[in-house]
């Protein structure tokens, strides 16, 4: 428990760094290469080593062409690099059909696409919110991601702890109980709703311009709370059933005690993408 709680700490000292970086080319790196790092785990997972080394050798080019697609020019690239991608792929699984498993090169590049979905997510809330336009806004729905993510993932293990009784999912995760999800959801939904009540500061207006909050905004963050817990717990669901499919305990070692960075954000890669959804088709629309 101390490792898990030291771990945490340092992770936060080095997400308050990264976001001081926010509104430069920095922060998006960042993100490209822990995406990296965790198609690297899904990579390992799957079983492919040093003789598939092409595999993850194609993915790294690609990623970072999605996560640094800011410019129009680079964006006008992502659809004819993905046709080039498929066909080199599938050329692989021709030239390598006795060695190269279709399905384990199909859940490797199905989970790449989660997380490059996940963390894309992110740079595509600083687009679309740029600075100059909405402040800090896009910082607040980042943090306000995490804050579902975490702080129901946090919610659901203590309440788990100490109320748990009834299994959830006892084939993909014997520990997570019915009990520790209502948690999750209790505690999402109230730090959502911290975490707006503190950016939006004792003015009711988002500290950095933009619209005020009002009561329609607290009910839409509570309502985002509920679904966004719900897919923190798939997120992280979907990420044991992976593992006992491929026999690991965890996806790797980089964090002590949570173990790697998928075992991390596995509760976020659902998340992310919801947030960024309702953000840009919903929020701004509440009063």
């Amino acid at each position: 428990m101390k490792t898990r709680i030291l771990t945490a700490a340092v992770g936060l000292v080095v997400l308050a760094i990264v976001l001081l970086f926010f509104n430069t080319i920095l922060f998006d790196l960042v993100l490209a290469v822990v995406c990296l790092i965790g198609i690297h785990e899904v990579f390992a997972a799957m079983g492919f080593g040093k003789k598939q080394w092409y595999l993850y050798a194609l993915a790294v080019p690609y990623t970072l062409l999605i996560m640094l697609s800011s410019s129009d020019p680079v964006r006008a690239l992502v659809l004819p690099a993905s046709f080039v991608l498929l066909l080199i792929l599938n050329c692989c699984l021709i030239a390598h059909t006795k060695t190269l498993d279709f399905g384990k090169l199909s859940g490797y590049l199905y989970f790449s696409a989660v997380i490059v979905m996940c963390f894309y997510s992110l740079i595509h809330l600083k687009r679309c919110l740029p600075i100059e336009t909405y402040g800090y806004d896009a910082v607040y729905f980042i943090l306000l991601t995490l804050c579902f993510a975490w702080g129901g993932d946090s919610a659901a293990y203590f309440a788990g702890r100490f109320l748990g009784k009834h299994k959830l999912a006892p084939v993909v995760s014997p520990h997570k109980t019915v009990e520790g999800a209502i948690g999750g959801v209790i505690g999402s939904v109230l730090l959502g709703m911290l975490a707006t009540a503190v950016y939006s500061g004792v003015s009711g207006r988002f500290v950095f311009l933009t619209v005020e909050v009002t009561v329609g905004h607290y009910l839409l963050v509570a309502l985002m709370g509920v679904i966004a817990s719900v897919l923190g717990i798939l997120g992280d669901l979907f990420a044991s059933a992976v593992k006992r499919q491929v026999g690991i305990k965890d996806y790797g070692t980089i964090f002590p005690g949570h173990g790697g960075i998928l075992d991390r954000f596995d509760s976020v890669m659902f998340v992310a993408p919801f947030v960024a959804i309702a953000v840009r088709y919903f929020f701004y629309f509440v009063r």
